[in-house]
């Protein structure tokens, strides 16, 4: 077989493939054959279809040539009526012509003026040579369209009058006397109509773009419109030869007044041929002219609907951005409209918005108002099309912003969806800027592609953990990324919503440190060093910078970091630093004195330099050690840090506060063990009530439920959990533990109930078991979920220290009971993606509020904190129906929303307490990146969501009773900055208050506000529970007694005296006896109605604990806050008193930042013990 093969010869050189395809030169010519391939049939036929017919560019000038040809027609018709004169003669070609006059008494009708004309030779030349043209051009294309049926392209419309016109002309070539006869020439406007329509389909097909079918029908109607008028001019003139011999202006006259229905009499007909052509006009004109209206009214309509076009001049032109959404809603598109042009700049930019769905007519209402219809257009159409794209002028956009559909069920459904738009318009636009919303976030990494993306779980359920640590962070967050005037509730008697309104105000804003007339005086200096003199001198509040060489934003970066010129600062203030005044004279008169003063919040547009408390300066700089005493203007420097005093306001001088050193002391920095710190590991068995010690290890969380997760680290468990440890309510081999009462937990429960285990709950773990949080602090955090959660999201949980799940529902008390709800501090509620979609929008969240109205009827104690669908229904959380208070905020909202505000629902106590949010109040944080660009970063690193080396986090501080020497925010934040490095950025503040729904008892007028509050009776008539609030500062805890001494109470404050005294008006006064006494005792009947209902949901919670063997031990059944409000002051002025139970919001710098350069384990930073709990 080998011989075989060797001895096989090649195969011939005209056999090989490679032969064939590159040619071999040693072939014969005589072998090869060319071949060639047309696209059409090589005959002549389709060698003309295809230049006349088929090919648009050479079809587009046949037709152009074509429709010129009729229009200089009917200019010769037109020339050949001004030369013709029927008074001179008439006949035919050398015939003898004969004189005509009109006899208006006589019925007969001389036919030989309407049949024979007066031609001139050049003119009758000219139209031979026009219609010969026309005649072969003609037969020409009835020849090449030519399908087998012949009569059905004789008969057409168009042939027949091509052959009226042409043929009669071919004619009197070879018979002379029928030069002069008439001949209709002004017909050949209509197969000039006919040439336009499809020359313009051939130019748009020549061009490769669309046309816009708006353009062709108003175009067509124009034509018809001037063709009828046009053939009623020329045949009434023509006809009127053998009558009144009516010109052509006259008969163009006669046949506007008479087709726009006016028919002023003065010019009329005379003989029945021309009052005929009249008639056979005026009904063609009924037939044809409505069809043609109609056809352009439903083309406007439909236009209406889809909007047209945005015009590519005014793209050009004019700057615009896109808005893609799935449908549009109106508080979407309020939301964005007043966000987006919030800001000067933006005044002059369009808003293209995109949508597939019909508008509906509250949008359609909303767009037709003025200050909007000029500024806003809607296009109905697909981002998955081109054609869509090119009408909003996408590649012309400054920026599209892609929202997805919350309000579906399918959640994953609407966010592919997004996903499609994102990569449609980058596709189409790559150098448009994208700013994307995603809901899930396990698909945030498909669009990591564009410039700006906010993933909505991600954000919901890191800042519902902060809540459950950091009181109302959710509303400290949605007041900074809202643009807010600082004006609302200015007008109000309310001290507290006066100042809660001012501080709405403030915002962050960047600048550059080297152009800054805030920060460049501190360059060279230590970032803390410059927060409190800024702060101090101008109102300002500096939280991070970014370095000029690393993108990166840091917040609080400590005081090792030296600011540089070409630092980006990013600070809290009212306005940005562009838009401010400086005074500083009045500075300069406090210089000479040796201090300066602070600068108070006086306005959103200036910022004076002077201030407004006279001891300010020298409350802050009244320094025990004299040797350590700042220079003048100066609060830094020396070279130590100064210790606090050990008896803090013991003697006669008041304590003293250390300043602020321009550069770190490292020897004031203490360094402890990062990943083993002692401070934290203080307990010792006793303290956990028999219970094992169980150690926590610092790392990363070694399974991720999604991909683009931020690695964050955490306390986890040495071994991870097995699943069957992670069930709350059931036990296992390991242990049998069955309610939380059984696990001994030493803090307060954290719940959060949701509809599914989704990958966002990852985002509520992770702030929670962040490594800076004290290991003594963590909260055991129980997920009260609807579905059993599936195996990804144990194997993600596992790793984590007291993290539990139990299957039930919010609306099921034995679920509460069982899941430790007695023994919880806080407790989230999810809004359900099942209820999301409702009939009527708005009725979206009812079932959620009606639930978390019956818990905080049943746990008066507890801290609820709600998500909702809609902001409108946050009036509807803790509802009174007779509360005056609650009517009168009502009313203020109304006035607020009257006068502009964009926050219109800031005053509902709810939302103010942060006790209520819903989502869609961060979509203004998309909106705001187009002019901020660092938004995002700043909000994802305030809440946790990323970890940048170096940067701060946020946390909370507690002001105490001992804690009031400070006195002042000013010197809280110095005192801050210098112990411990800390940056606060506001105030959580709660205050007793009275909510009137009664009449009050008969005291006197000066009494209202205090002893109001000091009566159990009058206290307990207020809620519906009749519960009693604390009588300290907020709290929680109960207190039995009538009444009080008020100097005991710091926070019975007179601040709602003229509100009360307003609201009571119509209430028993001093001189009426024997109505205030029925007055009170009515509302001590009220009382005791309020006890036994009280009574009532305190045994049905009692009975359902006995009933499923629970301890009833730990259930508060009267604790109630009702007669508490708060509120949060971001950036409050340095003059603003402290009070017992604020809480201050604190950015704490990262305890990783400053490792020691000898250890690289070693952490250089504060006592561990004051990085845990700041102590005053």
């Amino acid at each position: 077989m080998s011989d075989l093969d060797s001895e096989a010869l090649p195969l011939p050189p005209r056999y090989r493939f490679r032969d064939l395809l590159l040619g071999d030169p040693s072939l014969p010519n005589d072998d090869r054959v060319q071949v060639e391939f047309y696209v059409n049939e090589n005959t002549f036929k389709e060698r003309l279809k295809l230049f006349f017919l088929r090919n648009q560019r050479s079809s587009l000038r046949i037709r152009l040539f074509n429709f010129s040809l009729k229009l200089l027609t009917c200019l010769l018709y037109i020339v050949r009526v001004l030369l013709d004169n029927p008074a001179q003669g008439i006949g035919c070609w050398g015939c003898l012509k004969h004189k005509y006059t009109f006899n208006a008494s006589s019925s007969e009708i001389n036919w030989a003026p309407i049949l024979w004309v007066e031609r001139k030779l050049a003119l009758w030349v000219i139209q031979v040579i026009v219609a010969t043209i026309s005649f072969l051009e003609t037969m020409l294309l009835i020849y090449l369209s030519y399908k087998g049926n012949i009569w059905e392209q004789i008969f057409r419309v168009s042939f027949v009058l091509e052959m009226m016109n042409t043929l009669p002309f071919i004619i009197t070539v070879f018979w002379p006397p029928l030069r002069n006869l008439f001949i209709p020439v002004f017909l050949n406007c209509w197969l000039a109509k006919h040439a336009l329509e499809n020359m313009i389909n051939d130019f748009h097909r020549a061009i490769l773009r669309t046309q816009s079918a708006m353009f062709n029908q108003v175009l067509i109607l124009f034509c018809t419109l001037l063709c009828l008028v046009f053939t009623g001019t020329c045949g009434i003139q023509h006809l009127e030869r053998a009558g009144e011999n009516l010109n052509l202006l006259t008969s163009f006259y006669f046949c506007i007044v008479t087709f726009s229905t006016v028919g002023y009499g003065d010019v009329t007909p005379k003989i029945w041929p021309s009052q005929l052509l009249v008639v056979i006009m005026i009904c063609v004109a009924l037939v044809v002219l409505p069809l043609q209206f109609e056809e352009l009214v439903y083309l406007w309509m439909e236009r209406q609907k889809s909007g047209g076009n945005y015009s590519r001049h005014r793209a050009q032109t004019e700057k615009h951005v896109v808005l893609c959404v799935s449908s549009l809603k109106i508080d979407l598109l309020m939301d964005f409209l007043n966000e987006f042009y919030a800001h000067p700049r933006l005044q002059d930019y369009y808003v293209v918005i995109l949508c597939p769905t019909e508008m509906d007519v509250q949008v359609r209402r909303v767009l037709q108002i003025p200050l909007w219809s000029q500024r806003v257009i809607y296009l109905q159409g697909s981002a998955l099309k081109d054609q869509d794209l090119m009408r909003a002028k996408m590649d012309n956009g400054e920026a599209c912003f892609i929202l997805s559909s919350r309000n579906e069920v399918d959640r994953t459904a609407a966010d592919h969806q997004t996903i499609l738009r994102a990569w449609a318009v980058k596709d189409f636009a790559p150098n448009c800027p994208l700013y994307v919303q995603i809901l899930k976030p396990e698909n945030k990494f498909h669009v990591k592609f564009a410039d700006h993306v906010v993933c909505e779980e991600e954000c919901k359920y890191a800042m519902l953990a902060l809540n459950c640590i950091c009181p109302a962070t959710s509303t400290l967050i949605t007041l900074l990324v809202h643009t807010s005037r600082g004006q609302e509730g200015q007008e109000s008697p309310e001290q507290w919503q006066r100042m809660y309104g001012r501080c709405s105000g403030n915002e962050v804003y960047h600048i550059r440190m080297g152009d800054s007339k805030f920060f460049r005086e501190y360059e060279g200096k230590s970032f803390t060093y410059a927060a409190f003199h800024a702060h101090k001198k101008y109102g300002v509040c500096l939280i991070g910078l970014k370095r000029e060489e690393n993108r990166s934003i840091l917040l609080n970066p400590g005081p090792r970091h030296i600011l540089a010129a070409s630092d980006t600062c990013f600070y809290i203030n009212i306005t940005k630093e562009e838009n401010s005044a400086f005074i500083f004279k009045q500075e300069e008169k406090q210089k000479q004195r040796g201090f300066s003063g602070p600068s108070p919040h006086v306005g959103p547009s200036r910022l004076p330099v002077h201030s407004i408390i006279a001891s300010m300066g020298t409350v802050a700089m009244d320094l025990q050690n004299a040797e350590c005493r700042p220079a003048q203007g100066s609060g830094g420097g020396g070279a130590g840090m100064l210790a606090l005093p050990t008896e803090n306001g013991s003697g006669s001088r008041r304590p003293s506060i250390a300043p602020v050193l321009e550069l770190a002391d490292s020897s004031a920095l203490l360094p402890c063990d990062l990943l083993s710190d002692p401070s934290e590991d203080e307990g010792t068995p006793d303290d956990d009530e028999g219970l094992s010690v169980v150690e926590y290890v610092k790392g990363y969380p070694p399974n991720s439920p999604y991909i683009g997760s931020s690695p964050t680290l955490c306390h986890l468990l040495p071994v991870k959990a097995p699943f069957c440890c992670l069930r709350l309510d059931k036990g296992c081999k390991h242990n049998s533990y069955e309610d939380a009462k059984a696990y001994g937990f030493k803090n307060k429960l954290i719940i959060v109930s949701a509809e599914t285990a989704g990958n966002g709950l990852y985002n509520f773990i992770v702030p929670l078991r962040a490594y800076y949080r004290p290991r003594r602090e963590l909260n055991p955090i129980v997920l009260l979920l609807d579905n059993r959660p599936d195996h990804h999201f144990l194997e993600a949980i596992c790793c984590f220290p007291m993290v539990y799940y139990m299957e039930g529902s919010v609306d099921n008390l034995d679920s509460l009971l069982r899941c430790g709800v007695i023994y919880a501090d806080n407790l989230v509620v999810v809004d359900k993606e099942s209820t999301m979609s409702a009939e009527e929008d708005y009725m979206a969240d009812a079932k959620t509020i009606v639930n978390v109205q019956t818990m905080f009827r049943l746990f008066p104690s507890l801290s609820i904190t709600t998500e909702l669908t809609h902001p409108s229904n946050m009036r509807f959380m803790q509802f009174r129906a007779k509360d005056s208070y609650s009517l009168a905020l009502s009313k203020l909202e109304k006035r607020e929303r009257e006068n502009g505000s964009n926050l219109a629902f800031m005053f509902r106590l709810p939302f103010a307490a942060g006790r209520v949010f819903s989502i869609s109040m961060l979509d203004t944080l998309l909106y705001q990146s187009f002019v901020k660009d660092y938004m995002i970063s700043i909000t994802r690193l305030l809440l946790g969501l990323d970890t940048t080396p170096g940067s701060g986090y946020l946390c909370a501080m507690k002001v105490t009773e001992d804690d009031l020497w400070i006195r002042t925010y000013g010197r809280l934040f110095q005192k801050l900055c210098s112990s411990s490095a800390e940056i606060p950025i506001g105030i959580y503040r709660t205050e007793s208050h009275v909510f009137s729904s009664e009449p009050t008892p008969p005291t006197t007028q000066s009494q209202v506000s205090v002893d109001v509050e000091d009566c159990e009776d009058t206290q307990e008539a207020k809620g519906p529970w009749g519960a009693r609030a604390g009588p300290g500062s907020g709290s929680t805890g109960s207190r039995p007694g009538c009444g009080s001494d008020p100097a005991g109470h710091p926070l019975l404050r007179r601040k709602s005296l003229q509100w009360v005294r307003k609201l009571s008006r119509k209430g028993s006064r001093p001189s009426g006896k024997a109505p205030a006494a029925a007055d009170w005792a009515s509302q001590q009947r009220l009382s005791l109605c309020g006890r036994s209902e009280r009574q009532e949901l305190s045994e049905l919670v009692k009975n359902r604990m006995r009933h499923l063997g629970l301890p009833t031990t730990g259930y508060d059944e009267v604790n109630d806050s009702r007669d508490t409000l708060s509120y949060v002051l971001i950036n409050p002025p340095p003059d603003t008193r402290l009070q017992p139970s604020d809480i201050v919001y604190l950015i704490r710098s990262d305890p990783l930042a400053h490792v020691a350069s000898s250890c690289s384990n070693k952490l250089s930073s504060c006592n561990p013990e004051t990085r845990d709990e700041t102590q005053l």
